[in-house]
């Protein structure tokens, strides 16, 4: 059997570039050598190599994170050379990307989110209008940021101008949304037209940290994570309901991963990630293990769904 010629795209200039590199090591060692010929490119340095090799390409692995990773920008370039990658195409990958328009589009589609309004720069010196409209406690967050940066939880309304300032340091965008105190899950999603809900995750950082932020999400030992999710039946059918409806609103293909809090009985979706981490222990594709595929199968699975699309 003729081996693919895989592309694994990542680095990038994202604030997630270490992560984006770590993943990629993980996949590589894991994808079989027997299948694929495995070539690197850093989209910071590489794209003109990529384009110039395009002809030679037969599938693409982005692992890129955050910004000119997961808004759609690779995507689009990747479509005008002809190269399928695994993932959400330039329109998905967009709206995901954008969590002032990810929960327009929960909303649209009768998903619970939580109440949230959007900050100017103006806000900083003056946050009474964002009091006003969104209750305390509540989270800053940039808009088109991941892995918790640029983010935090406001208690006081006297730290609500640091919090915005912080924010906009990553983004000319900044959302000001009510906090949910609850538990943490996630809810993985595989496929293409048929695609299917994988068991939940529950998040647990250490009491050290107030959050899920950047460091209890990457530090070793800093975060507990229990899949299956101890949660009753009626919780689990719900949130993988919902963890279906967000990948269809938000017009997603081959895999996604959806943040959630369950507070009571209800269950309120955050955000909705299209290039979740990708290590052997990372979220989606420890769900993916209690589902029946195991790291390496996963990765096949996700090419499979790359190349099933430009059929």
């Amino acid at each position: 059997m003729k081996k693919l010629r895989l592309a694994l795209l990542a680095g990038g200039v994202s604030g997630e570039r270490e992560v984006s590199l770590k993943g990629a090591a993980g996949v590589e060692k894991a994808l079989d050598p027997e299948k694929y010929e495995v070539v690197r490119f850093d989209p910071a340095t590489d794209l003109s190599l990529i384009a110039a090799r395009a002809k030679d390409i037969d599938v693409a692995f982005i692992l890129l994170h955050g910004i000119h990773g997961e808004d759609g920008t690779i995507q689009g370039f990747l479509d005008l050379l002809g190269i399928p990658y695994q993932g959400a195409g330039v329109l998905g990958s967009a709206l995901a990307m954008d969590k002032n328009l990810a929960k327009t589009m929960y909303r649209l589609h009768g998903l619970p989110v939580a109440t949230w309004e959007m900050a100017s720069r103006e806000d900083i010196a003056d946050p009474a209008r964002l009091l006003a409209a969104v209750e305390l406690p509540l989270v800053v967050k940039p808009v088109r940021q991941g892995s918790s940066i640029g983010m935090s939880i406001v208690r006081d309304a006297k730290a609500l101008g640091l919090a915005l300032a912080k924010a906009f340091a990553h983004d000319r965008q900044v959302m000001v949304e009510q906090y949910i105190k609850g538990r943490e899950i996630t809810v993985g999603v595989i496929g293409n037209d048929r695609p299917v809900a994988l068991p939940l995750v529950e998040i647990i950082p250490d009491s050290r940290y107030e959050f899920f932020d950047y460091e209890a999400k990457y530090q070793p030992g800093a975060t507990r994570e229990i899949c299956p999710a101890q949660v009753s039946e009626e919780t689990r059918n719900k949130a993988q309901e919902y963890g279906l409806a967000a990948h269809h609103a938000l017009q997603l293909r081959g895999y996604s991963r959806t943040d959630m809090i369950v507070s009571g009985n209800d269950i309120c979706l955050l955000e909705t990630n299209t290039i979740p981490g990708m290590t052997p222990t990372s979220l989606l594709p420890q769900a993916a293990a209690v589902y029946g595929l195991p790291f390496p199968a996963l990765l096949d699975r996700l090419i499979e769904l790359a190349l099933e699309r430009q059929g």
